[in-house]
């Protein structure tokens, strides 16, 4: 059975999310460290030049975005399930809730000087027309607006006594909010927003004691091989509403919305409403499916 390898660094707030869902499902999982700015030749290698982080790796099956590797533990693990009577919908809107708290929260460190230079320069790369230090100090105040009043909405949700943000039961919705909110907590320059917000930090406190599963170290190199050495175990599978006409077999090109670098091209495999995995081949790893989602993410003829 291959194990689960999570490809992530400690600061990552993303990566985090994952981590924490790793600890809810009470899994054991390898850790790989990976650099925080670019070169990342090793993941990019099982990737096909996706660099965001976290990516999920179980053999040659190599899962890119917290929604996809969400859905792939839920399927390792379904209990404790992360979609308590299928609020599927609502923890997807939440999800694009605490995004936008994230986001926020980027807005905020860069006003403040909270990144180092070297982590600035990389990911202006990233976005196109780069990123504004300038601007952001101007929307600073705005970001500050923004990001009170979600906490006053997230301490309101709590204020019935529920313990978790649909209820009795944590779900995906939960850990879509923690990962910016405990990003929050661990920065001196963002945590004083906290404080008034007592519910909030005893559900964080909730949340946190979920802990991060079983994991031991693994080295790149290691992951490396162990996908090098395995086969994917996606099966084919046609989409038969797929609006574009696309089937298994097409070359297809496949990037991250929001930055619209780093295409990641190959055969389609296998594709649902949700998710899409394609097949390509690295003299380094071999063959390999990679798996995106269909939301935020665009595909194109190769």
């Amino acid at each position: 059975m291959n194990e689960l390898i999570l490809h992530h660094y400690s600061i990552s707030p993303y990566a985090e999310k994952i981590r924490a869902i790793l600890g809810f499902k009470k899994l054991t999982w390898r850790s790989v460290t990976i650099p925080v700015i670019m070169p990342k030749p090793d993941l990019t290698a099982l990737t096909g030049g996706y660099r965001l982080t976290p990516v999920l790796q179980v053999g040659a099956d190599i899962y890119c975005d917290t929604k996809v590797i969400a859905r792939r533990l839920e399927e390792e693990r379904p209990a404790p399930t992360l979609y308590p009577d299928d609020f599927a919908a609502i923890t997807r809107a939440v999800s694009l809730w605490g995004e936008a708290l994230f986001m926020s929260l980027v807005t905020l460190g860069l006003a403040s000087g909270a990144f180092p230079r070297e982590f600035i320069e990389d990911r202006r790369k990233m976005v196109p027309g780069g990123i504004d230090e300038a601007q952001a100090r101007t929307v600073m105040p705005s970001r500050l607006d923004h990001i009170r009043a979600t906490l006053d909405l997230f301490e309101r949700q709590l204020a019935d006594g529920r313990p978790f943000v649909l209820g009795e039961a944590a779900s995906l919705a939960d850990f879509s909010m923690y990962h910016p909110l405990w990003a929050m907590r661990g920065n001196p320059l963002s945590a004083v927003f906290l404080a008034p917000h007592v519910r909030v930090g005893r559900w964080l406190d909730r949340m946190a004691a979920f802990g991060h599963g079983t994991a031991t170290e693994m080295t790149a190199a290691d992951a490396v091989r162990t996908a090098r050495e395995a086969t994917p175990t996606t099966q084919p599978a046609e989409d038969p509403g797929d609006p574009s006409g696309r089937h298994v077999g097409d070359r297809i090109s496949v990037f991250p919305e929001a930055y619209g670098r780093d295409p990641v091209e190959g055969e389609i495999v296998r594709a649902d409403a949700h998710s899409i995995a394609i097949r390509r081949r690295d003299e380094r790893v071999g063959e390999v499916v990679v798996h995106f989602p269909r939301e935020g993410t665009i595909i194109l003829a190769a």
